[in-house]
């Protein structure tokens, strides 16, 4: 019918646009089998389907049965669209999804369009009609002219398919599809990735050393080279949380390479005798699961830092990409001469990861030394800032240890101006400590700048623009969080992104999904339960709270007492009260963490003298916590906004209202 519409009547006009074709998956069989079953879907699929388009600028042009034509200005708006489709169908709780699963095939080009009499003409209609039979149930195609424009604005990974020959079109056509969080992907798949260049991940090192007690050197040396590699421009380097568990638990190369999204391995063996040191190492292509290079080292202990300068080099070399810093020839500058001072620095690295701050007292211990025994030795003490940040408010309270922390950054920059780590530091003070939230982002942006793989500085940042209620860009730095990082936990801090802006669906899906990957994880039923107390559905925070607690840590008793209280069983908050106000908590207990005790409780003239006590003389941690429902009894009194005003935190913004029950709006996912 569009081709019977003459090109040349006076209403039509030309322009570039993104045009989106979508198709529901198993529509023609339903309405086949059962009529009326297939209208309700849909119905259904209309309802969840339009407001998506439009929040996303999306015109419908179009509805032919259960297809849609949608024009979009920009093909960002259109791919960020398909995403959200694809996610809100993923994760629809409709009552009737039990009875059908509602599912579409989503395709997407760009290009110039002809409008004439409220439809769309041209070469973009045709292309994006014809692939989007080519999309997955559930998934999106799109063409290289739409790859072309997102891939460096979105942080969604994408596959490469194989040139298509298309009816009509002289030349086989480059398409991408997007890969879903959900799915698993096949061994061997290649993944281009927004944003991030290559993608490399850096196992554990093993330590095949005749003594044992040298499983630190092993450890702290896999550290190193992942810092070290972080030095090379448009290469993520993986996290040492998210590749620690293939230490005890070591799968393939091709597993490693669809869990973690990387395109390249690098494994190897460490072995240390005396001065003398072996290493032997691999990197190997996830795709071909074919060695790029491989070598052997040995070497002095005193040669580390030159075998890790050629390490970098091999690997920029071999990615075809370059290392930062002008052309430097090795990853980093050599941080000191002095091997016993580099052997305590090794050893705090590993004591100071060592979860729940079990190894704390030690590593400051090793840093301690190996500053004595090198003076200039500037990484040391950037590692020692920022093992008190990290413990400041958590594990002891800031004023004992953020004066130190900043004396620790500023001699580790004053050694080396050009630290990631002492900049990340320096953030970290200015955001928890002075509350200078200018200083603190400029500070994070450079220690981001100078390591695009430092995730402590990316995560604190994020948190930095929640405080400031920046939640657009909040979300967009923990998704690149999560992209450094897999498993350190990060959607958690997306979902809260998601709920302070009051996307309930989307928060708790996230949420849902953690508790999916961990089902016996305390943690993730106490959170899934306070996220649904916070977004007004009692009964399900009611069913994470009655989830039986095993030996919980002072943080997991602490948040679960906030849990019960906030489902009305307040007797479990005034135990832990109690405990924190005789001093016999598991854990430090701020005054502001007292404070929300006390708040849910109800008891709001202790709550708010807690605050200000907290805002004059204490942690002054408000800012990470104001948001939550903890302080809605006392949120709009006087005192409780003179505490906002004085630590400079907006002020005046209600929390996101709960929708009524059954009402929910449909997740906004915005990947």
């Amino acid at each position: 019918m569009r081709r019977g519409i003459s090109r040349d009547v006076a209403t039509s006009q030309r322009r570039l646009a993104a045009i989106m074709f979508t198709d529901m998956v198993g529509y023609s069989a339903l309405a086949q089998s059962d009529e009326a079953k297939a209208l309700g879907a849909l119905d259904r699929h209309n309802q969840l389907l339009r407001p998506i388009f439009s929040s996303f600028r999306g015109r419908e042009i179009k509805t032919v049965g259960d297809a849609f034509l949608v024009e979009f200005e920009s093909a960002l708006d259109a791919v960020r669209c398909a995403v959200e489709l694809q996610r809100t169908l993923h994760y629809d709780r409709s009552p009737e999804r039990d009875e059908w699963k509602l599912r579409i095939r989503v395709g997407v080009h760009v290009g110039d369009v002809e409008h004439t009499d409220g439809d769309v003409l041209g070469d973009a209609v045709n292309i994006a009609s014809r692939i989007v039979s080519l999309a997955e149930p559930g998934g999106v195609c799109l063409t290289q002219q739409v790859y072309d424009q997102v891939q460096n604005k979105v942080s969604t990974p994408f596959v490469r398919l194989p040139p298509v020959a298309l009816k009509n079109i002289r030349i086989p056509m480059n398409l991408y599809r997007i890969v879903q969080p959900w799915e698993e992907r096949p061994a061997g798949e290649r993944v281009s990735w927004s944003k991030d260049g290559r993608r490399i991940a850096v196992l554990p090192l093993a330590n095949i050393s005749p003594d044992p007690t040298d499983e630190y050197f092993a450890d702290g040396l896999t550290e190193e080279l992942i810092s070290g590699l972080s030095q090379i421009h448009d290469l993520t380097v993986i996290a040492r949380t998210s590749v620690l568990p293939y230490k005890a638990a070591p799968k393939s190369v091709a597993q490693i390479g669809a869990e973690l999204g990387v395109d390249a391995v690098l494994e190897g063996s460490v072995r240390k005798a005396g001065k003398r040191i072996r290493i032997s190492l691999q990197l190997i292509d996830v795709g071909t699961q074919g060695h790029i290079w491989a070598s052997s080292y040995d070497r002095e202990v005193d040669d580390v830092f030159a075998v890790q300068s050629d390490i970098a080099d091999r690997t920029a070399k071999a990615l075809q990409l370059e290392l930062t810093g002008g052309g430097r020839s090795g990853a980093k500058r050599r941080p000191t001469t002095n091997s016993e001072a580099y052997d305590r620095y090794l050893r705090g690295l590993v004591a100071g990861s060592r979860p729940h701050g079990a190894g704390f007292d030690e590593a400051i211990r090793w840093f301690d030394e190996a500053t004595k025994l090198d003076p200039t030795f500037a990484e040391a003490f950037a590692a020692w800032a920022n093992l008190y940040v990290v413990a400041a408010g958590d594990r002891m309270a800031m004023k004992d240890v953020m004066p130190r922390a900043r004396e620790l950054a500023g001699r580790a920059l004053d050694l080396d101006p050009e630290s990631s780590e002492a900049h990340s530091s320096l953030g970290n003070i200015a955001l928890q400590f002075d509350h200078d939230w200018l200083r603190a982002e400029t500070e994070f942006r450079k220690a981001i700048s100078l390591n695009p793989s430092n995730v402590t500085a990316t995560q604190f940042l994020g948190l930095l623009f929640m405080a400031v209620e920046r939640y657009d860009e909040a979300k967009e730095v923990f998704r690149r969080a999560i992209q450094l990082d897999p498993g350190g936990g990060f959607q958690r801090l997306l979902a809260w992104a998601e709920l302070n802006s009051g996307n309930f669906d989307a928060a708790i899906d996230y949420m849902q999904g953690e508790l999916d990957r961990t089902p016996t994880s305390q943690n993730a039923h106490i959170y899934l339960g306070l996220f649904n107390a916070y977004a007004g559905r009692p009964a399900d925070a009611l069913r994470e709270a009655d989830w039986p607690l095993t030996d919980p840590d002072g943080d997991e008793q602490f948040d679960h007492a906030l849990l019960a209280a906030l489902v009305g069983r307040p007797d479990e908050a005034r135990m832990v009260a109690a405990e924190a106000e005789r001093g016999d908590s598991k854990s430090y207990t701020s005054a502001a963490h007292l404070a929300m005790l006390y708040a849910v409780l109800g008891e709001t003239d202790k709550a708010l003298a807690l605050v200000e006590k907290d805002t004059r003389e204490g942690d002054q941690i408000l800012w990470l916590f104001q948001r939550g429902p903890y302080f809605d009894s006392i949120r709009n009194d006087p005192r409780f906004v003179a505490c906002l005003r004085t630590l400079g935190l907006p002020t005046g913004s209600e929390r996101p209202s709960t929708p009524a029950p059954g009402q929910h709006p449909p997740a906004r996912f915005h990947d």
